[in-house]
């Protein structure tokens, strides 16, 4: 009925004649006179109505409603609100705000269609499920089956808001077309009891598939995905749970377009860190660097296993060399050989006779593998917040005079320390860097210090465009040591002085772009791009053309493309 009430409208809009202001905004021969009100506003004007009314929600999940049903409504207004306001809008649409969201999704959810949910029972159906979804051009496809939401651990179904969001950040960041960015879900169940006993979860209520129907399950959306997309559709795994993480792109890194970006764009983005902090912490090389990670999962192994990579291909060290250079402190304590730990860990797992141990009591905490390591950099990844507590702080000012912190975790809560924290319990001697945004400090003899935010937003929209650009049929870890080389050298010197290791993030669309033309470059001269530059192009130019800017349009557009949709 809506349907064909809207294709009437649009019908008798062509009758009126040409005349009314509202002509500017005529689209295929369509008028829209008598539809709005002759004081059309513009884009401009309605983006500046928009954030008048964003700010005068309360709450940042009120904010976070408020975006989303612009996104829902006028996707162009949306993004024009981002793009132009990302430093103060992003923090609502991604990390920290996005956390709560998911938390809340049941409740949240407005029975708009926006993404694909696939669950165990689709099994054999995938391909003709994604028939269903409207736009036909995907380029981006970001998957999650909700496991590991953030700091927050299974969320099932309601994890459906990560995917979202990391998708309007390959637009408002990188340009990547709305209409070309897909977010599913892939519901096997969930092991979080709390979600069974909820009457607004809208997941299975069952415990998680752990057999092999769930690894079939993946094969057939990839292979679908590839089949409706073509070979070099992008296709990036997000906060899948550790062991899945590792073993999913393991199996499909070498036959699709893939990447998972907690943990190669988190590695990414932490490289990044360490690249343009060498200077300033007194280093020549990460290989300089003694790294102390808090936190051994997916993350953390990600990061680790990068930083070797760069030691290695900067220093010519071997990859045991590079190990040396990191410890690792899980839940059990100090990661060493004497006690047992994943496949994963092993490779960090150190003697203790190396750093003088024998006599210890074992396994160590966290404040007492600082005292006898004496790390020059700690790397929070664990979701444990305030984990980086006074003494550890203190320890690492006593043994460095420019400690390096980075409290990563997610959303806000979860982080290791604050800013005012790392800052205090240092005497001003830290550079740090949160994953979620902190307040700048001033200290007691007038310094002002600036916070990094090592946020993965400067990382995934960059090297995502670059795939897009070039056609690319894989993402291997060096494109993200290229991302990471790129997004150090965005950082200038006025943002070095107050101690800032990260751009702004006023300059995310500049930076992925440098981004993806450096990591265009590197997939093509690889052989993995699939699509030739053009004659007298460059893949900075090429990328650049790719870029959605939001723009005045029709007014009716949003409507004409919802009966469209049904």
């Amino acid at each position: 009925m809506l349907k064909l009430l809207l294709s009437s409208l649009l019908s008798m809009s062509a009758v009126f004649n040409k005349n009314s202001p509202l002509d500017n905004h005529l689209s295929c021969g369509q008028s829209v006179r008598g539809l709005y009100p002759v004081g059309m506003l513009s884009l401009e004007q309605r983006a500046a109505f928009a954030m008048k009314q964003l700010h005068e929600h309360e709450t940042n999940l009120e904010k976070y409603v408020f975006l989303h049903t612009l996104q829902d409504t006028d996707e162009d207004l949306f993004f024009k609100l981002l793009i132009d306001n990302v430093k103060e809008v992003m923090p609502y649409v991604y990390t920290p705000t996005v956390g709560a969201a998911c938390l809340n999704w049941g409740k949240l959810y407005r029975h708009r269609p926006r993404g694909i949910y696939l669950n165990s029972h689709d099994v054999g159906n995938v391909e003709r499920i994604l028939d269903n979804y409207p736009h036909k051009d995907i380029k981006a496809v970001v998957v999650t089956d909700g496991e590991r939401i953030l700091g927050l651990g299974d969320l099932g179904v309601n994890g459906m808001g990560i995917p979202i969001g990391k998708l309007a950040l390959y637009t408002a960041c990188a340009g990547i077309h709305p209409s070309q960015c897909l977010p599913v879900h892939i519901d096997v169940g969930t092991n979080n009891e709390d979600l069974h006993k909820s009457p607004y979860y809208m997941g299975l209520k069952k415990h998680r598939d752990r057999s092999q129907a769930y690894y079939g399950l993946i094969q057939e959306f990839f292979t679908a995905c590839q089949k409706k997309y073509g070979r070099s559709v992008l296709l990036q795994f997000e906060d899948f749970g550790q062991a899945n993480a590792f073993k999913l792109l393991d199996i499909h890194k070498d036959t699709a377009t893939t990447f998972n970006d907690d943990l190669q764009g988190t590695a990414g983005v932490v490289l990044a860190g360490f690249l343009s902090s060498l200077e300033a912490t007194g280093k020549k090389s990460i290989a300089d660097h003694t790294i102390l990670f808090m936190g051994a999962g997916g993350a953390g192994i990600g990061i680790a296993d990068l930083l070797c990579s760069a030691m290695m291909r900067e220093t010519g060290c071997t990859r045991d060399e590079a190990r040396k250079r990191i410890w690792l402190v899980d839940s059990k304590g100090l990661v060493t050989d004497t006690r047992e730990q994943s496949a994963l860990k092993t490779p960090f797992a150190h003697q203790i006779h190396s750093i003088g141990g024998e006599d210890s009591n074992w396994p160590l905490s966290l404040e007492e593998a600082v005292k006898l390591i004496k790390p020059t950099a700690l790397v929070g990844v664990s979701g444990q917040g305030g984990v980086f507590n006074e003494v550890v702080l203190h320890t690492m000012a006593e043994h460095n005079d420019h400690p390096l912190i980075m409290a990563l975790s997610n959303p806000t809560q979860m982080a290791e320390c604050t800013s005012e924290e790392a800052y205090t319990w240092t005497d001003g001697k830290a550079w740090y860097a949160s994953g979620s945004p902190m307040p700048p400090v001033t200290l007691p003899d007038g310094t002002l210090r600036v916070p990094g935010q090592g946020n993965n937003a400067f990382i995934f929209p960059g090297v995502g465009l670059a795939a897009v650009a070039c056609g690319a049929l894989h993402v291997i870890d060096d494109d993200f040591y290229v991302a990471a080389r790129a997004l150090a050298n965005c950082v200038k010197e006025d943002q070095l002085v107050v101690g800032c290791i990260y751009p702004s993030i006023t300059d995310i669309r500049s930076v992925s772009l440098d981004i993806a033309a450096a990591v265009a470059e590197n997939m093509a001269e690889r052989g993995d791009a699939t699509k030739p530059l053009p004659a007298g192009s460059t893949w900075r130019e090429e990328c650049q053309r790719l870029q959605y800017t939001p723009k005045d349009g029709n007014p009716f557009t949003s409507i004409y493309n919802l009966s469209s949709k049904l």
